[in-house]
């Protein structure tokens, strides 16, 4: 038997019409309903999930409930809660927008989520994903048990919500976040305002340490950009609308983490500590550099391409890294 059916048979079940917008409306109501019809569209359209969700049903409840004004931690209860008539046009629209722009749901509503803090996200700087979140919430233990931190950086810092939630979770620090961009300067400096924080944070435009000369650091963390060119080829739609300047660096996507291991000790204090996300470019730095005892950071889900290295590390392997980053030049 022919399960398959003619061309014409399975067009009826396998293309999916744009939903008719008077008809949907009348039949969902409640919040609930919208984050599962979301959910569906974005399984049924094989979108991508990789702005601070990984499945269609968190997506659609960051969208949905963002779009209502809700923080994402409202009671179950709330579930049931109705939609008005144009609240629920407006989350259709968003929906069918995610879909057919294939714009990160954090674009679309203007914020998202990092280390428990909202933030406002949009195209002048990468949406907030990073594991490092993990680090900041528990307080970076073990690797800052016993060390005394007054000064902390976060170097290439974005939107800012590494450098904010530090400064966020550890009152006593000064914290320097620092960019190149004056997009994503601008972003960081509205959500230094939106966090209350500008008492203790201050916002740098520097390429990498140029514009820090004479600082020092307890604390350097860094999510450099570390995408390589082929990598960068193969990305879903959704990453296109993000600043390539804050994704790509080099063939490997090692050239800025080169930079910032060669250039780090003149800016860590004698006890200081560098923290560095490089994604899936670890094996790349293992294998370029295998004499420097690199510890790969494991967060709840195993390994993430984040090491630490203790700074007097950095300067006994500095004739290693400076070689190594020389020849980028």
């Amino acid at each position: 038997m022919n399960l398959r059916g003619s061309p014409d048979e399975q067009s009826l079940y396998f293309t999916a019409p744009k939903p008719d917008r008077a008809y949907v409306t009348a039949e969902l109501a409640s919040i609930i309903d919208f984050i599962r019809y979301g959910a569906s569209r974005f399984s049924a359209a094989g979108l991508t999930f990789g702005h601070s969700h990984d499945n269609p049903i968190d997506e659609a409840t960051h969208l949905v409930l963002a779009s209502l004004h809700l923080p994402p931690d409202i009671p179950p209860a709330y579930g049931a809660g109705k939609l008005t008539a144009e609240e629920r046009l407006r989350v259709l629209n968003l929906i069918e927008r995610r879909i057919n722009e294939r714009l990160p749901v954090a674009y679309l509503v203007g914020e998202t989520w990092f280390a428990g803090m909202k933030f406002k996200s949009d195209r002048r700087a990468l949406v907030p994903r990073s594991p490092i979140a993990e680090l900041i919430e528990s307080g970076f233990a073990p690797w800052l048990d016993g060390r005394h931190v007054e000064h902390a950086l976060d170097l290439c810092t974005g939107s800012g919500c590494i450098g904010i939630a530090m400064a966020e979770y550890h009152p006593h620090w000064q914290v320097d976040i620092v960019d190149i961009s004056d997009d994503a300067l601008s972003l960081a400096r509205e959500n230094v305002a939106f966090q209350h924080v500008s008492d203790r944070v201050e916002v740098v435009q520097s390429d990498l340490f140029g514009g820090l000369q004479g600082r020092k650091y307890d604390l350097i963390v860094s999510n450099p950009p570390y995408v390589t060119e082929d990598e960068y080829a193969a990305l879903p739609g959704e990453y296109s609308h993000e600043p390539k300047l804050g994704l790509t660096s080099g063939e490997d996507g090692l050239d800025i983490c080169l930079r910032i291991l060669e250039e780090a000790p003149d800016h860590l204090s004698e006890d200081g500590l560098l923290i560095v996300e490089v994604g899936e470019s670890e094996h790349a730095l293992n294998t370029l550099l295998p004499e420097v005892p690199f510890v790969w950071i494991e967060f709840k889900v195993g390994q993430m391409g984040v090491f630490a290295l203790e700074r007097r590390e950095l300067v006994e392997h500095a004739a290693a890294i400076r070689t190594a980053a020389a020849a980028r030049r």
